[in-house]
């Protein structure tokens, strides 16, 4: 990757931490950004643990390990930490108002070459690219969580974005591993254009008592070889995150077969998000992997 050498990735969240992972596992210079130090602490050491438990399978080894680790550089500052970069990922919180913010802070500080790329799930790329001087360079690099063990990167063009600019990503997402699959701009783009209705079909399904969580949840499993059921797979990605998707959809395409499921809406109203809050259709202790239903549905069966 002769035009990628310094990467800088903004948020240092469950998937910032992971992309500045496999891009310092790979040998780039990361500038890992947040706006505060105790998060980018937490994000290091997490990093840290995950590294350990590829050194435990023996895809990872010690040196390895702690020459990733010395790639990493943490920044509160964006001026900072954006000063060297060839490219940028974005990994903030799925919000455009605050991804706005972030683009048009980053086309002001970073050099005119720099690639900006945003690690959004569901929101334009051509309305935050709208927002900056340089919309040919703004792309979508979207990883799937955990960022360090899926392969898949949906890349996302922009309606301006150059198609170098595409070619250097698809070549950079090969480089470290992944499987580029390239997608134009339409809500939800393929991934959760897909996937997010079929979460919400289920929670619309437990709505309407048609069966329960654990029944939902192992009919897809068993009956279409899905590794998760979709209501824990909702759980896991936070169902926050499923509602504010689920709003892009519903906006996007002005079309009421997107409308989030209301038990959907209650449940992030109520603060049950999921694993982040230890709640969602399911409970979840630290430590365990018992799979158990919250006390809330469970009068269902």
């Amino acid at each position: 990757m002769n035009s990628i050498k310094n990467i800088t990735v903004v948020g240092s969240g469950t998937m910032g931490n992971g992309i500045a992972h496999v891009f310092a596992q790979a040998g780039f210079n990361v500038s890992l950004m947040d706006i505060r130090q105790d998060a980018l602490d937490k994000a290091v050491a997490t990093i840290g643990k995950n590294m350990d438990r590829q050194i435990a399978k023996g895809a990872l080894t010690e040196e390895a390990k702690a020459a990733a680790l010395g790639n990493i550089t943490t920044f509160t500052e964006m001026a900072n930490a954006v000063v060297d970069a060839d490219l940028i990922v974005e990994a903030a919180t799925e919000n455009i108002d605050l991804k706005v913010k972030i683009f048009q802070q980053l086309d002001e500080l970073a050099p005119a070459k720099t690639i900006l790329a945003s690690n959004t799930s569901s929101i334009s790329l051509t309305r935050i690219a709208s927002h900056t001087k340089r919309p040919g360079k703004v792309i979508g690099m979207h990883f799937m969580n955990p960022v360090p063990v899926m392969r898949l990167v949906e890349i996302i063009n922009g309606y301006a974005t150059d198609q170098e600019v595409t070619d250097v990503i698809r070549e950079l997402t090969t480089f470290i591993n992944k499987v580029p699959c390239v997608v134009n701009d339409f809500p939800g783009f393929i991934s959760n254009r897909i996937l997010m209705p079929l979460i919400n079909e289920a929670i619309l399904a437990l709505q309407e008592g048609v069966a329960d969580v654990q029944d939902i949840d192992t009919i897809m499993k068993l009956g279409m070889a899905h590794p998760m059921g979709p209501l824990q797979l909702a759980d896991f990605i936070g169902l926050d995150t499923c509602f504010s998707i689920m709003n892009v959809l519903h906006m996007g395409f002005g079309n009421q077969k997107y409308a989030p499921a209301t038990l959907l809406a209650n449940m992030v109203q109520a603060g049950y998000l999921g694993v982040k809050s230890g709640e969602g259709f399911y409970k979840y202790t630290p430590g365990s992997k018992e799979m158990v239903v919250s006390d809330r549905f469970r009068q269902r069966r």
